[in-house]
């Protein structure tokens, strides 16, 4: 399509399909191009060259930073698409590799027009509620280990935008905030950044799903703020008061109790807070085969981090089973692989750690929930 005097040519693509990798290459080698233009950042380029695999992956410094939840769906997303394209013979991404060394091959300028996969992954998962995140790794656990087969006709008309418009709608139905950031955001952003890409003539390889969405915006010819699409989704205010505010309540009910019906009563209270925190944990942590260490320093940290908001048990378990069981260098290459069969999520070290990171957290959480309930019952 024409955008004032220059012309840009939108090439939408299935990521697991080899049609699309020749088409990709027959557009670069036939249409004479000024620059192309590929749905790709700096890390997702990197990680696609090297085969996807997780050798560099510092687990240390995402339990730090508070990164577990992204690298899970991270992995989800990988393995649900490495098994649809091995099933095709086709690398997730490949055709996006291929855009780059075509282009580059024929000495055409190549640019890197998505936003940062991390940026991307944090603001999804800000904009879902707490159900709806459960609900959404609920159907990519689902759609992750199911057993239908995937052909390439079916990718063929899955393309067709009837079909490709449909899908999306519903996935904006059932999960509005998630389309908005990894479909609307990105539509805006690819194309910001595909806009002020230089030449006169353009390629711009992206999925499939994003042509429409890009068309309208570069009709729409309005200025887009890339800056606040780049921003980290900001932490919310009310779920850093609830934070404090489950501490400030189960001290102050043991306080109350202790003054209403002695230090026995506030120490039998107590003693019930620690064993209903500690024990749901080091279940979620044993239930996770984690290391016996890791199951005792679930059960005597969940009590404790239950009444802070800024670290949690399941964070404090992942830190223990990293130290006791550091995953082999086999594991983060094949992490991907791996994350695809169920039963290697307890049979891989690596895997093994984000499981013990997801059943703490849900026993801490459960042990929180009852062990609240049952201080403001004797209070009452």
């Amino acid at each position: 399509m024409r955008v004032g005097e220059r012309e840009i040519l939108l090439l939408g693509t299935a990521h697991v399909s080899q049609e699309s990798i020749d088409a990709v290459r027959a557009a670069i080698e036939r249409e004479p191009l000024d620059g192309v233009c590929v749905e790709l950042d700096t890390r997702r380029r990197a990680a696609l060259e090297a085969g996807q695999r997780f050798e560099s992956l510092d687990l240390r410094e995402v339990l730090r930073q508070r990164q577990v939840p992204s690298l899970l769906v991270t992995l989800l997303l990988a393995g649900f698409q490495r098994r649809i394209g091995s099933e095709l013979g086709v690398a997730p991404g490949s055709e996006l590799l291929e855009a780059v060394r075509a282009a580059e091959a024929r000495d055409i300028p190549v640019a890197l027009v998505d936003r940062d996969v991390g940026i991307t992954l944090r603001r999804a998962w800000a904009a879902m509620s707490w159900r709806t995140r459960f609900q959404f790794v609920v159907m990519l656990l689902a759609s992750l280990f199911a057993d239908d087969e995937i052909s390439e006709d079916d990718l063929r008309e899955l393309r067709r935008g009837d079909v490709l418009n449909r899908v999306i709608g519903e996935l904006g139905e059932a999960f509005p905030g998630l389309k908005r950031v990894l479909i609307d955001e990105r539509d805006r952003y690819l194309c910001e950044r595909i806009r002020r890409a230089p030449g006169d003539r353009v390629l711009a390889v992206v999925g499939a799903g994003h042509v429409a969405g890009i068309e309208a915006e570069l009709a729409r010819d309005g200025p887009v703020d890339l800056e606040a699409l780049d921003a980290a989704p900001p932490r919310r205010r009310g779920v850093a008061a609830v934070g404090w505010a489950v501490p400030v309540l189960i001290l102050g009910a043991l306080v109350a109790i202790g003054v209403r019906e002695g230090a026995a009563a506030a120490q039998d209270g107590a003693l019930y807070w620690i064993l209903a925190n500690g024990v749901p944990a080091a279940v979620g942590a044993a239930g996770a085969l984690g290391h016996p260490l890791t199951v005792l320093v679930s059960f005597c940290a969940a009590p404790l981090t239950s009444l802070t908001p800024v670290i949690g048990a399941g964070y404090v378990a992942a830190f223990a089973q990293t130290y006791v069981r550091p995953p082999r260098v086999s594991e983060l290459v094949n992490a991907v692989d791996d994350a695809s069969h169920w039963r290697r999520w307890w049979q891989s070290r690596l895997l093994r750690i984000l499981l013990v990171f997801v059943l703490t957290t849900l026993g801490s959480m459960l042990g929180t929930f009852v062990g609240g309930a049952e201080l403001l019952r004797r209070l009452a």
